[in-house]
């Protein structure tokens, strides 16, 4: 029980210093098989889990259980592949532990009475989603009047573009807009009672209190509010109460001179089973929209999100997928996730071939435009086809790559040889050693583990090597 306390209060100082989604793929289970004033033993359920935890997070590690263990000098991981035993039960199921702490902390808030509640929605300094900031916004010409729009709101609400109301397709940045915008002015206004709600939400709100009939209680709770911003309002289609109690809400706030932004789907011509007066009370608002990015700004967007991700991308590749993935952010978003994926899960990182192949298996059109070619592959019928490829990806002679010279700019080509030989050849280390100048068994595994070993620090590396192996039919 000792160990299971020591590890809980680890992976709770964990979970502070990790994403989230790394936490869940890479400690899955854990468990502690040895502790002492120096050293902690880790147990892993895989050789893939030891190695990431070892690579990647080494020092979250050793940081979080150090705050355990004052003296530590020292963290280990153990593969374990019995650690599913039930009898074990010093393991932490990091995803079940990670629930039972949101659960706990969900029961304090709900201890707050409902009026409180209510105060503490409008009131809030606390974000909607601090990702949403204007460092992450890509601001190009088809959102440029939406972006400014809301630059003016936040700096002087209620005063100018009010009220606001912004349109366009799914996934294209207005629910960005509008976080954005209510970080700024909580930031900036700390004495305005702000509520940044969705429709679904309002609706769900609006037929509870309806049911426990406290619908002025409701009403009183936004007419007192100084911003309001409302997310996707195009749910409200067909909800004729409720469009009814929002326009109600509306024209008090708007009278009273309070901001009021909205985001929809469609210009507000466009509406269908829209009430008349709240169609056309939308259509005297100021109005801006937010299209499609063009493929500049494609292209700009995913480096934008591969460098928040701290994930390389090739210039041939980024500029494919900006190509062909076209109807929206989010779907770039996801792309870049999958590639992202493939490369934490099996060290492939993106080339050419495989993320044409990727995307048209996701049902993707792939078109290649402009100067973006997917390269033949080459058949490999000896050692010689492999280590000529290799020379011409790093633009180093066959000779040189055989040879004995132990410059650097040889030293990597011969190694990615070598090992290329090795895991795709499945020649033994002898056979390799003799077609490079006779170098021994242990001078051959040697490079070979080297390389490994850099592959798993070397992103650009491990994707020369991907790019290489991609261009040969072995």
């Amino acid at each position: 029980m000792q160990k299971q306390f020591k590890l809980k209060n680890i992976v709770i100082n964990i979970i502070d210093t990790v994403k989230k989604q790394d936490f869940l793929v890479y400690f899955r289970k854990i468990t502690i098989t040895e502790i002492n004033e120096k050293e902690i033993v880790f147990w892993v359920v895989s050789s893939f889990m030891k190695d990431n935890l070892e690579a990647k997070f080494y020092n979250d590690i050793f940081n979080a259980a150090k705050l355990e263990v004052r003296d530590l000098e020292k963290i280990s991981f153990v593969v374990d592949q019995n650690i599913d035993n039930p009898s074990n039960t010093d393991v932490v199921d990091c995803a079940k532990f990670l629930n039972e702490i949101a659960k706990t902390k969900k029961s304090k808030k709900t201890g707050e009475n409902d009026e409180d509640s209510h105060h503490q929605e409008i009131t809030s300094t606390k974000s909607v989603n601090d990702r949403y900031n204007l460092s992450n916004f890509i601001v190009w010409s088809d959102n440029q009047l939406a972006y400014s729009a809301c630059e003016a709101v936040c700096r002087n609400p209620g005063k100018s573009y009010n009220p606001l109301y912004i349109y366009g397709d799914v996934w294209l940045g207005k629910t960005h807009l509008l976080q954005w915008a209510w970080n700024e002015i909580i930031k900036k206004f700390k004495d305005k009672k702000i509520v940044y709600t969705t429709a679904d939400k309002f609706i769900t709100e609006y037929v509870s209190a309806v049911k426990k009939r406290s619908i002025e209680r409701l009403r009183q709770k936004y007419r007192e509010v100084d911003v309001l911003i409302i997310d996707d309002v195009q749910f409200l289609a067909k909800k004729e109460q409720t469009q009814n109690e929002l326009y109600n809400i509306f024209n008090i706030l708007y009278e009273s001179s309070k901001q009021i932004i909205i985001s929809w789907d469609r210009a507000p011509k466009e509406l269908e089973n829209l009430e008349p007066r709240l169609r056309s009370r939308f259509e005297w608002w100021i109005t801006v929209d937010i299209g499609r990015p063009d493929f500049e700004t494609r292209l700009a967007i995913l480096q934008e999100k591969a460098r928040n991700n701290e994930f390389m991308i090739p210039q041939d590749v980024a500029e494919f997928v900006a190509a062909n993935v076209t109807e929206n952010v989010r779907e770039l978003e996801w792309v870049l996730n999958q590639m992202i994926a493939e490369y934490e899960l099996s060290w492939n990182t993106p080339t050419l071939p495989r993320i044409a192949e990727k995307l048209k298996k996701l049902s993707f059109t792939t078109d290649i435009l402009g100067s973006v070619k997917v390269p033949q592959k080459t058949t490999i019928k000896s050692y010689e086809d492999i280590i000529r490829k290799v020379g011409e990806h790093f633009g180093i002679e066959f000779e040189w790559i055989v040879g004995q010279n132990r410059k650097k700019e040889f030293m990597i080509p011969r190694q990615v040889s070598m090992y290329l030989l090795k895991t795709k050849m499945h020649y033994t280390y002898e056979r390799i050693g003799n077609i490079f100048s006779g170098r021994n068994h242990a001078a051959v595994l040697y490079s070979c583990n080297k390389l490994e070993w850099l592959l798993k620090k070397d992103q650009g590396l491990l994707h020369d090597v991907n790019v290489i192996r991609d261009s040969m039919w072995i």
